[in-house]
């Protein structure tokens, strides 16, 4: 499956695209805040990553939907979005994202994440998602306030970074499918004005 927004589409991986993904997770200022990316981060580890997600994609009951970030001007994979660890029982499930550290503040995490979020609450039909940041990390803690998220509490000192190797406390936050209907208005005409003052860029 795919979803298209006015510049972007998300889908699942293609083999080929591992040295965008390299390009994008290789920054230290992207991996340093997200648990999982190692640093120095080399083609293998695009490639395992690539072959996990397609693995995830191909089951019947899936409980990940990993979209691959794809800019449409440049034909370019700058992130990586998705829905994950899909609780059906309990209608909930967790959200992260990244974006190549060259494709920052242009509005890509906000125009992937309204049809992402969509697709959990409606077509999931998901209750609630949550999501977390390093308490360090004021651009993820900023955005997910921003999508509607409420603030609902602090572990301390819970996750290492693996390409750093810092330990970090880790805010964590919840979204209620009625808090984002809320939301949802609001940060569309956001969208929108954005797009208009940035043309196609």
């Amino acid at each position: 499956m795919k979803i298209e927004t006015k510049r972007l589409i998300l889908r699942p991986p293609r083999k080929s695209d591992w040295k965008d993904i390299v390009e994008g997770a290789g920054e230290l200022d992207v991996s340093k805040w997200v648990p999982i990316i190692p640093f120095p981060y080399k083609k293998k580890d695009a490639v395992w990553f690539i072959n996990d997600v397609m693995k995830k994609w191909r089951k019947k009951k899936k409980e990940d939907y990993t979209f691959f970030i794809e800019l449409k001007s440049e034909k370019k994979v700058i992130g990586v979005t998705g829905i994950h660890k899909v609780d059906m029982h309990n209608r909930k499930a967790k959200t992260g994202s990244w974006i190549n550290k060259n494709y920052w503040r242009k509005g890509y995490i906000l125009e992937s994440k309204i049809p992402v979020l969509d697709f959990a609450f409606n077509k999931l039909k998901l209750r609630k998602i949550e999501t977390g940041a390093f308490a360090e990390n004021k651009a993820s803690n900023k955005m997910s306030r921003k999508l509607g998220f409420k603030y609902e509490g602090r572990k301390r000192k819970t996750s290492v970074c693996k390409a750093t190797g810092k330990i970090h406390d880790e805010n964590h936050y919840g979204l209620l499918k009625e808090e984002w209907k809320k939301s949802r208005p609001k940060l569309v005409k956001e969208l929108n004005k954005k797009l208009k003052n940035a043309g196609e860029d």
